[in-house]
């Protein structure tokens, strides 16, 4: 059998391939425009096999859906991914360990916050939500206390794709909407008022206090994406609501679980966003930049409550078991990421982001059809009083030479932490002319 692999496609052979065959996220199928086609990545530009509005390649605003903190072709990460590969690709991860999943745990556990001291490792942020879910609907079940099975979140939030993620989605916003009546059934509480630095407001607090007070009977966990609520609106609300929260959880016996799959290692301008509020969950999700962009791999941590709970239960351990638990490529890649980001000035990065950003940003105010921008570490975001017309928006970021992916009422970006000061400036750029557009 020849080992010769087939000729490369043209652009044209590949845009015809991709819209009658490869089903895009958020897509109909067959797709009805022509995607960008990426020929390669280096640093924080993508390079297109065909010019996309005048551009031969683009400085992705994006971070790829906010993974690639290091940018693209990072040497460390490179060659960790190639010495791994020489090892080995892959192992079962079920009565097997190996020294990448380990050292990968034990550094997880070393920078956030304590206790959280035991790691489950899957293979998407969605999945990762689900199996904190299932710790803690576990935990209960162990503790002989069935009835507590409802989740306690609060509305504009997002945590995945699968049907549990779903059902704790904002129940009216976006596309989940659909799938009413097939979700298990959440409370949801008010949106959290805006405002990072807002403070906490006291008649909101009393609609939490209120809620848990009622439900704590039936409830299992509180969920929330601590700080910024991502894809259900990029908003960012005080670190006092997660204080809150805490003691809440704790006054009423319910569990307290962060999602952290968008706001970990370093987006928000704290290593995590639960050090803002200086309280640690009783489970934490992590994910996208956990390897750099690099892999698909996500992590659940818990504390020793939950753990000691489940192994006492009549099923004493957790019912879960991704094929690609572990896998060596992804956690090789993974503990390079984090010790290159730890190593190195992550936070002067953020902090030189987060200035240019207000800075680049601030002339939006002055446009039609836009009620706010805010920026956040290294997010920054452009509310328009209308929802954006994506394509036109698309467009124009890309004349400005600038990949971006604006949806609902929000054109923003969350760069990777290596971009510099020129094209930030640029990022920006592309922002104000696909809001103008849009």
């Amino acid at each position: 059998m020849s080992s010769a692999m087939p000729p490369p496609l043209d652009p044209e052979q590949l845009v015809a391939l991709d819209r009658a065959h490869v089903w895009h996220p958020y897509a109909p199928m067959p797709g009805r425009t022509d995607p960008v086609v990426v020929e390669s990545a280096s640093g924080v530009r993508l390079r297109l096999a065909r010019p996309a509005e005048g551009a031969d390649e683009l400085i992705d605003g994006m971070s790829s859906w906010w993974a690639a903190v290091h940018g693209y072709g990072h040497p460390v990460l490179d060659e960790a991914v190639r010495d791994q590969l020489g090892r080995m690709s892959h192992v079962m991860f079920g009565g097997i360990t190996h020294e990448p999943a380990v050292r990968l745990a034990a550094k997880l556990v070393e920078i956030t916050p304590d206790p959280l001291r035991h790691v489950f490792l899957s293979d998407s942020g969605s999945v990762s939500v689900e199996v904190a879910v299932k710790m803690c609907l576990q935990y209960w079940r162990s503790l002989g206390r069935p009835a507590k099975r409802r989740l306690l979140t609060w509305r504009g939030g997002y945590h995945g794709d699968t049907f549990q993620t779903m059902a704790v989605c904002d129940p009216d916003g976006g596309m989940h909407s659909a799938w009413a009546g097939l979700l298990p059934d959440q409370v949801f509480a008010d949106r959290p008022p805006a405002g990072f630095d807002a403070g906490v407001d006291q008649e909101y607090a009393a609609h939490l206090a209120d809620l848990l007070e009622r439900h704590a009977h039936e409830l299992a966990a509180v969920i929330v994406e601590p700080v910024v609520q991502g894809t259900g609106g990029m908003r960012f609300h005080s670190p006092g609501y997660l204080r809150l929260l805490r003691e809440l959880a704790d006054a009423h016996d319910v569990l307290l679980i962060f999602d952290e799959v968008a706001t970990g290692f370093g987006r928000t301008g704290a290593l995590f966003a639960a050090d803002h509020a200086g309280v640690t969950p009783d489970v934490m999700c992590l994910g996208k930049s956990l390897t750099g962009g690099y892999l698909s791999m996500a992590a659940t941590l818990c504390t020793p409550r939950i753990a000691d709970g489940i192994s006492r239960g009549e099923l004493p351990v957790l019912a879960h078991g991704p094929t690609f638990m572990g896998n060596p490529l992804a956690a090789a890649v993974a503990n390079a990421s984090i010790e290159l980001l730890i190593r190195g000035d992550w936070r002067t990065q953020v902090k030189r982001i987060e200035a240019e950003l207000r800075t680049n940003l601030e002339p939006a105010r002055a446009l039609p059809g836009v009620v706010d921008v805010r920026v956040l570490g290294a997010i920054g975001v452009v509310q328009l009083d209308h929802d954006v017309d994506v394509a036109a928006a698309s467009r124009a970021a890309m004349r400005a030479g600038v990949w971006l992916r604006p949806y609902r009422d929000m054109v923003y970006s969350m760069p990777p932490f290596i971009t510099g000061d020129e094209d930030l400036a640029r990022i920006a750029g592309g922002v104000l002319a696909a809001v103008e557009a849009g």
